[in-house]
């Protein structure tokens, strides 16, 4: 219903554009008076007033009416059932709501059924309110909107502070969602950090990661919570995938820059770009299915033993799928260095090789370098391909013939087992916080790297 109503203030947003609109260019043409602002901009400014309005008063009864209907049946349940646990009273509202809606059986005890009854009482409240309310600011919008149009009134200069507000509001839904995620991993890293009594060494430094292991007797064993296997793992994974990404992907960029011609360039940039579009799920049964077992057919046959998931299967495939990241980056970094630094290099008696050695790329060298910092974070994030090809255990070892695992598969993991989510939050946020700092902190190094070294050209 919310959808078709969001659908419904559309039409009235522009229902209201086309009868301003069309009552500005009469008024113009009647009266013969220069308005002040054309036909459309009176239009634009009805429009923003209807959508703003019919859209605000949508959300707002959206996010504060389903609050008062869970909070006023779990006020009904907490009556009923003072000593139940919460997730035994969120499982009687989610059987209360499930039966109003139809899909079960209405049989389940007269507490769920009288729930049942008043959720479908507060919820029919709650719908007709947002039909009368979302739909009728929406008209009233349009009414207010209809009635300013004037020979002198300033639609446009009202439409551009409406839009500049949409704008900051915006920019400011940006910002403080960053800053709510950021808080959101600190709060629950500190509650993690407070149930293994701030034994912050064991986590880092600690070799056995089981940090569930003890929840179900109501504590947190900090000797099972070290994550160094985990970020080991991920380090070892993203340097195989970068020794395989970077280079064919830098040297292909190189290629179709500045030595291919328009026909190979023609053909090869779109074929290359192709490995971008794959899913990686795709990437991961190859890797599982076809690449593992030619590393362990090939390794037997040399006497050499390579485990059936591997984190070299695992990197190099990751790093098939990252080199569309580095290879078209690179190329446009290349592609936007000044033709006339190669022209004066060439003037100087310089080869090609030389001029792109010694000319372009230390002047493409901050465009290479993010480029490589994209491909370093798609590679600490992917998770689909280390699930399939390098496996799920916590294995703390630098050969890449065996078996290991990385944070986001951990993530994954405690998030959608079967421990309630709110336990396994801790360990899950910790462990992103720990990547999101050591994360800044690579880009932070590469940042001032860059700047010591890059070349500045008038």
């Amino acid at each position: 219903m919310v959808f078709t109503l969001t659908l419904a203030i559309l039409a009235l947003a522009i229902a209201a554009y086309l009868l301003s609109s069309r009552r500005a260019a009469v008024v113009a043409a009647t009266d013969d008076v220069h308005l002040h602002s054309r036909p459309s901009y009176h239009g634009l400014h009805s429009f923003l007033w209807v959508l703003i309005t019919g859209w605000g008063i949508l959300i707002f009864l959206v996010i504060f009416g389903n609050w008062w209907v869970t909070s006023s049946l779990m006020a009904q349940i907490s009556e009923a059932a003072p000593d139940a646990a919460m997730i035994e009273r969120q499982l009687i509202l989610s059987d209360a709501r499930a039966i109003a809606e139809g899909r079960i059986s209405s049989e389940s005890g007269d507490l769920r059924q009288a729930l049942s009854t008043r959720f479908a009482r507060l919820d029919a409240i709650h719908s007709w309110a947002l039909i009368v309310l979302g739909l009728g600011g929406a008209f009233l919008a349009g009414l207010y909107s209809y009635s300013r149009v004037a020979p002198e009134w300033r639609a446009r200069n009202h439409s551009e502070k409406v839009i500049r507000a949409v704008l900051l509001v915006m920019a400011g839904i940006a910002i403080l969602t960053t800053i709510g995620i950021v808080l959101s991993l600190i709060f629950e890293t500190m509650r993690f950090f407070s149930a293994i009594d701030w034994q912050i060494h064991k986590y880092l430094f600690g070799t056995t990661w089981s940090p569930l292991s003890g929840v179900f007797e109501g504590k947190m064993d900090a000797d099972k919570v070290g994550a160094l296997p985990l970020f080991a793992g991920t380090l070892l994974i993203t340097l195989i995938a970068m020794i395989v990404a970077v280079p064919v992907g830098l040297f292909a960029a190189i290629y179709l820059s500045d030595f291919a011609s328009a026909r190979v360039r023609a053909f090869a940039k779109p074929m290359l770009e192709i490995l971008a579009g794959i899913p990686t799920v795709v990437y991961g049964f190859f890797a599982a299915i076809t690449l593992a077992p030619m590393l362990r057919d090939g390794g037997e046959a040399i006497g050499i033993r390579v485990a059936s998931e591997s984190a070299l299967a695992a990197g190099i495939v990751m790093g098939v799928m990252i080199i569309p990241f580095i290879s078209s980056l690179s190329d446009d970094v290349i592609n936007s260095v000044p033709q006339s630094l190669r022209d004066a290099s060439l003037g100087l008696g310089a080869t090609k090789a030389e001029t792109m050695q010694q000319v372009v790329l230390p002047a493409a060298l901050p465009g290479i370098v993010s480029a490589v910092l994209l491909a370093v974070s798609r590679a600490i994030g992917e998770t689909m391909i280390v699930v399939m090809a390098a496996g799920q255990g916590a294995n703390l070892t630098a050969n890449p013939l065996e078996a290991v695992t990385t944070v986001t598969v951990q993530i994954v993991a405690l998030i959608t087992g079967d421990t309630e989510a709110e336990t396994a939050a801790g360990p899950a946020f910790t462990l992103g916080f720990t990547l999101f700092v050591l994360t800044l902190i690579m880009n932070i190094a590469a940042q001032r790297l860059v700047a010591k070294y890059r070349e500045k050209y008038d």
